[in-house]
């Protein structure tokens, strides 16, 4: 029997239309839910943004510091709960969706360090005729109200990345999860509930179209905007913020490794393997073009192959599962269909290349499909790796650059000067030495550059958007 979420709204007293989410494995419906219409948006933004300017309603920071850890606890206590949660209604196989369930426990205690640590810096005064008897320091203020909008492929850890730096910077925030996985946001945004942030701090819910989630980015109540998902999107979201209004972006990446010929093969296989089929492919930095030099390449390709069709594919709930399925049937469709259009350009499947059911598709391994290909142009968010090979180290590093998204990047070898070589010539936010393109730590910095985003993401450094340094300058006799 399906459950019922209701709009968690400061004050919900009208809806849109019932939305039903289903299980991505099986399409069997899980929930229905409530959706905010462009009154209910109204009202949360008049409710958000009264509470901002109410500066003597905010939260002090010994106040967020014990909700933050109090929510902590209890994602800790209900951890299994809400893996086994974001696994059926995500996709993402149980055993790591416990991974991100303890990732958004240590996600808050991130808030709480930055929060406890977090300082201004004095300024300089008193080394200039015009800058004497004066004292001059900075100090973080809330920049105002969040618009948070998330995507599917971390139901829970997003959320935690975009409303757990907002509620320890002090903002009031509204945050729209993806439709298709809005379950975990909503025991989520309970849990800071239940640890004693009032309701109007925090409101959540699906909205009940486009156009009212648009108007509720574009307000021009609205400070700061945090989006995951699609470049089409974020850019275009960008462009319509309110005069003064900030964003940071997380959009996808097209991630390139490059392997040189001294490379660890034993080491880098799981490896590669583990970046490349993660979820299914739909992660924003997932490995998706290999180089490989050419006197290795066949090789690696062929057991990255055969490691790929050991994994087990099925049910995400079941805690054996390698990959789940896809998050929806018309993706699997829209891979089968770019897998063809390569294999017709001239690729080769070493394994893979087809469905095994209208929501689940194989671990596929393709060698050297053409340049304008659309698995080597653009983000596959699928189960999906591509192997090429390369003759000189520059000539993969230009390949691996020929494209607008820039996010993530990755060099194996056992050579300091390879990899530094590599590693300050590859357009990307990062570049992993010796490891694969979607390593990430909740407190590292997470940039996608180019088109693949805009800002830096991580815990601390999203707090740091979503705040304002204000410089105090006190002027006194006595200085």
């Amino acid at each position: 029997m399906t459950r019922h979420l209701p709009l968690l709204y400061a004050d919900p007293t009208t809806s849109g239309d019932s939305l039903e989410v289903v299980a991505p494995y099986d399409q069997t419906p899980i929930a229905t839910l409530d959706t905010a219409d462009g009154a209910a948006v109204e009202r949360a933004l008049a409710t958000a943004y009264a509470l901002h300017r109410d500066r003597d309603r905010l939260l002090p920071p010994a106040r967020r510091i014990e909700i933050l850890n109090r929510a902590a606890d209890l994602l800790a206590e209900r951890a299994e709960d809400l893996a086994l949660e974001a696994a059926r209604e995500g996709g993402k196989p149980l055993v790591d969706s416990r991974v991100e369930a303890a990732r958004a426990v240590d996600g808050m205690r991130v808030c709480v360090e930055e929060l406890r640590t977090q300082a201004g810096r004095e300024i300089p005064m008193n080394i200039t005729a015009s800058s004497m008897h004066r004292l001059a320091l900075t100090r973080y203020e809330p920049i105002g109200v969040v618009a948070a909008v998330s995507a599917f492929n971390h139901p829970l850890n997003l959320i935690v990345h975009q409303v757990g730096p907002a509620v320890a910077a002090g903002c009031p925030v509204i945050v729209k999860p993806a439709e298709d996985t809005p379950i975990s946001c909503m025991r989520f945004v309970e849990i800071l509930r239940e640890a004693g942030l009032p309701p109007e701090w925090c409101q959540a819910g699906v909205t009940a179209d486009l156009a009212t989630a648009q108007a509720l980015v574009t307000d021009p109540r609205v400070a700061f905007l945090t989006f995951i998902g699609s470049a089409k999107v974020g850019w275009m979201l960008r462009s319509q913020l309110a005069p003064g209004a900030r964003c940071g972006l997380e959009h996808g990446g097209v991630a390139p490794v490059i392997v040189a010929g001294d490379a660890d093969v034993e080491d880098l296989v799981p490896l590669v393997t583990k970046g490349g089929f993660y979820h299914a492919g739909q992660v924003c930095v997932s490995v998706q073009r290999v180089f490989v030099h050419e006197s290795r390449a066949r090789e690696v390709a062929e057991r990255l192959a055969a490691a790929a069709a050991a994994l087990r594919v099925g049910d995400p709930a079941d805690a054996a599962t390698e990959v789940g399925p896809l998050i929806r049937p018309r993706e699997v469709d829209r891979v089968e269909r770019w897998v063809e259009e390569a294999v017709q350009a001239g690729a080769e499947v070493l394994t893979g290349g087809k469905r095994i059911s209208d929501t689940c598709y194989e671990c596929t391994v393709l060698y050297d499909p053409p340049p304008e290909t659309k698995v080597s142009t653009a983000e596959v968010f699928g189960p999906v790796v591509c192997v090429y090979p390369y003759a000189d180290l520059d000539e993969a590093i230009g390949r691996a650059n020929r494209l607008p998204f820039a996010f993530q990047a990755s060099v194996f070898t056992r050579n300091l000067d390879t990899a530094l070589r590599a590693a300050q010539r590859l357009d990307a936010g990062a570049v992993m030495v010796n490891d694969h393109t979607a390593f990430r730590v909740d407190w590292m910095p997470f940039a996608g550059t180019r088109r693949s985003g805009h800002g830096v993401g991580g815990i601390g450094y999203t707090m740091r958007d979503m705040e304002i340094q204000k410089l105090v300058v006190v002027r006194s006799k006595e200085l």
